[in-house]
């Protein structure tokens, strides 16, 4: 490891760490003991490890795959510089519960909430699962309580008003509504999985890595829908269906965060959009069952206890039985 001959073991707080100098900059790695014999050994087992095994070049490979398939793979970067110097030196096996409460309470000191904490170590624990590396424990801060933010009608025709001048954002909001599509499903849909015949959207790649991907429906078609994706498919010049100059839209982060500050809709992101057509459809009775299949939920059991308190008929028979 570059740099190995820094690294020293120092007393902080009656716990042994590996200390070193870099770029101006401390980093510190716990080593968990205050034995000073049982810190210098384990500071030499750190040192020990194979080449081509560190959690480091593993997450790099990882990135690697990432920015030919990831939409938001600049955001895994940006987590993994974050988590970099606590975690690159280290095997896999060295990763436990110990570990992770040391960065947790690094970054906590940094100001960080705890969703933010969450995500970086979600990236680390990605790229250890996505090589299949054995040995790895992680402890992550709770999974923060999901927002029930959702638009009504009115704010998603504001919303589309406020895209009347950037046809790819106009698109991107109507047909997320309409498809219940994940933020990279819709940005990476082509027209040859669109079958305006048949009246459906296959939201599904095709290829090799859907299986590592999040599950993505066959969406049937309503009638307004069809209407636009026909509108759409007369317009289009490129294969991709959110299009702007004749090519793919990667991100609609900017555009669709001043679309919101437009038409004075606040706490808002594109995946509310999907959140939205999922909680429309609860409101109006259509059985969870369908509403899970819609979305391209692995299990029944997720969409119900994200949507379950929206149907009209959410424990009404359950308060009959007690109404004496």
């Amino acid at each position: 490891m570059q740099g190995d001959r820094d690294w020293r073991v120092k007393l902080y707080r009656g716990k042994y760490y590996a200390v070193r100098s870099n770029r101006g900059r401390t980093e510190r790695q716990a080593l968990r003991t205050d034995d000073l014999a049982i810190a210098r050994q384990r500071l030499a087992d750190l040192l020990k490890k194979p080449a081509g095994t560190s959690v480091g070049e593993l997450v790099e490979v990882y990135l690697e795959e990432k920015d030919k398939t990831a939409i938001r793979a600049k955001d895994l970067r940006y987590a993994w510089k974050a988590a970099k110097d606590h975690f690159a030196h280290l095997r896999p096996d060295q990763i436990d519960r110990d570990v992770c409460r040391s960065y947790r309470a690094n970054r906590k000191r940094d100001g960080l909430k705890p969703a933010s904490i969450r995500k970086e170590l979600e990236t680390v624990r990605a790229a250890i699962n996505y090589h299949k590396a054995p040995g790895a424990v992680f402890e992550l801060p709770p999974q923060p309580k999901a927002k029930d933010r959702w638009l009504t009608e009115e704010e998603v025709r504001r919303l589309t008003r406020a895209c009347r001048k950037t046809p790819h954002l106009r698109a991107f909001v109507v047909l997320s509504v309409y498809t219940a599509a994940r933020q990279s499903a819709l940005l990476e849909l082509t027209w040859d999985r669109v079958d305006l015949t048949r009246r459906v959207v296959h939201l599904a790649l095709g290829d090799d890595l859907d299986d590592a991907r999040k599950p993505r429906a066959i969406v049937p078609l309503g009638k307004r829908a069809y209407r636009y994706l026909l509108v759409m498919r007369r317009q289009a010049t490129s294969p991709y269906v959110i299009e702007w100059g004749g090519d793919r839209v990667r991100s609609v982060k900017r555009g669709f965060r001043a679309a919101c500050a437009w038409a004075k809709i606040r706490g808002v992101t594109p995946h509310v959009l999907r959140h939205t057509a999922a909680t429309w459809m609860a409101l109006k009775g259509v059985p969870m069952l369908q509403i899970s299949r819609f979305l391209g939920h692995t299990t029944v059991r997720v969409t119900e206890t994200r949507y379950a308190h929206h149907s009209p008929d959410y424990l009404r028979e359950a308060s009959a039985a007690i109404d004496w």
